[in-house]
């Protein structure tokens, strides 16, 4: 990504009353946020930095972040890893679970993808399933929220 186009990021950012402006382009991205705490990231990118708020110029994020915030009723079990989340073992397969469908502890609930290995979720708490976050095949952060247990 073109230094260029990182500097005047930075200006938009500053000129507006927005916290924070993810891009990608390809396999690169830039996260550029007037927070202070820097998350590691997985890919190939410049500076990655907290707090998944959007931009006008990526408005596919803001969705996400104002859907993750009013919806936390019951117990929320988050991701313990950057990755892909997969709602089912297989595609076209059923879901490992539904809003309403009662869970156990130690049920596998979703599979997040990280590296090319699928990793089971488990639940780490008996209830019903509140409400589910996150959508099938799209990437998810480390600690965002994948459901609610109640």
């Amino acid at each position: 990504m073109d230094i260029r186009k990182v500097k005047k990021l930075i200006e938009l950012l500053e000129e507006s009353d927005i916290n924070e402006i993810e891009i990608k382009e390809g396999e690169e991205s830039v996260r550029i946020s007037r927070t202070s705490s820097v998350v590691p990231v997985a890919a190939p990118a410049p500076a990655a930095l907290a707090a998944p708020v959007a931009a006008p110029v990526a408005p596919v994020a803001q969705p996400q972040a104002a859907a993750a915030e009013p919806v936390m009723e019951g117990h929320v079990v988050r991701s313990p890893m950057v990755g892909t989340y997969y709602g089912a073992p297989s595609p076209g397969a059923s879901p490992f679970v539904q809003v309403g469908k009662q869970v156990k502890a130690g049920d596998v609930i979703c599979i997040v993808e990280a590296m090319k290995m699928m990793n089971q979720i488990e639940a780490d708490k008996s209830g019903t399933v509140l409400a589910i976050l996150a959508e099938d095949g799209q990437p998810v952060e480390y600690d965002q929220p994948l459901l609610t247990i109640g």
